[in-house]
């Protein structure tokens, strides 16, 4: 089936954003620009629909940026996502049933207003920084409210809790009906700790506006957005990843040819 087939709120249409950075060893490119890992190259911000664990997932959009872009800039995020979804059928460009999908760098509050505003009411799912008043209200968080996480598979994972946080946030400058879960975890056998580990706990949070009660679900399809790496892999071996021509606008042109292959090879294991 389409990947538009059967689409409700409950299992909505998803359109993962991401961005990745494109190596470029030369200076006579067009906007190739020094990356925040001290590369030199290109930052585009793509689209996919995700077609689920079977398929490549479907490119929707591509903007081609400068290395030195902003992983987090609303305004490329807005344009990204309006450009994916011009590419929908008609009765699945705006509406809860359609969900955008994006890490931390989606978390900004013009593109949240953006998507949930009147012309849009998108359903969303992104990534949220955990911050020193998420801990404190940890505190406020009853033991009993932590339920199992799910794998990626779908079943409970050992070692791996996840709840709601919003009812002890002040949420009030996001956009109404924003909700905050919270996962912890224990870490893997030698990673690391980091600052924001709580009593050898690690805790991620993600945003979302979607209003089903099963916090594990909500929370592992968040998670399944990594599924969108796979797609950028597949786009940089398919030619994304060395831009050949000198002319922003040329090269623009060679991403558009990408998509297209990119989405023959999608359509094919559909």
């Amino acid at each position: 089936d389409a990947p538009t087939a059967s689409v409700s709120e409950a299992d909505p249409l998803i359109i993962d954003i991401d961005a990745t950075l494109i190596t470029s060893h030369s200076e006579n490119k067009e906007e190739s620009k020094p990356t925040y890992k001290r590369g030199f190259g290109f930052h585009p911000l793509t689209a996919f629909a995700d077609h689920g664990p079977g398929g490549t997932g479907e490119p929707l959009a591509m903007l081609l940026r400068p290395g030195n872009a902003g992983a987090n800039t609303a305004a490329d995020h807005i344009t990204v996502a309006r450009n994916a979804l011009a590419q929908l059928p008609d009765g699945h460009r705006s509406g809860p049933t359609t969900l955008i999908r994006t890490d931390s760098a989606g978390g900004t509050h013009a593109f949240l207003d953006w998507l949930t505003g009147p012309s849009q009411s998108l359903s969303y799912s992104v990534g949220f920084g955990f911050t020193p008043a998420m801990a404190t209200a940890l505190t406020a968080v009853d033991p009993d409210a932590w339920a199992p996480a799910y794998n990626s598979d779908g079943d409970q994972r050992d070692g791996a809790w996840v709840t709601e946080l919003s009812e002890h946030l002040d949420l009030s400058s996001w956009p109404a009906g924003m909700r905050v879960i919270i996962r912890k975890e224990r870490p893997h056998p030698g990673a690391q700790l980091r600052i924001t580990d709580i009593d050898g706990m690690r805790y991620t949070a993600f945003a979302t506006n979607q209003n089903s009660a099963d916090i594990p679900s909500l929370e592992v399809r968040h998670r399944r957005r990594a599924r969108c790496e796979d797609r950028i892999r597949i786009s940089k071996d398919t030619g994304l990843a060395n831009l050949p021509l000198a002319s922003l606008a040329a090269n623009e042109i060679w991403t558009h040819l990408v998509m297209l292959a990119v989405e023959l090879t999608a359509w094919t294991q559909m």
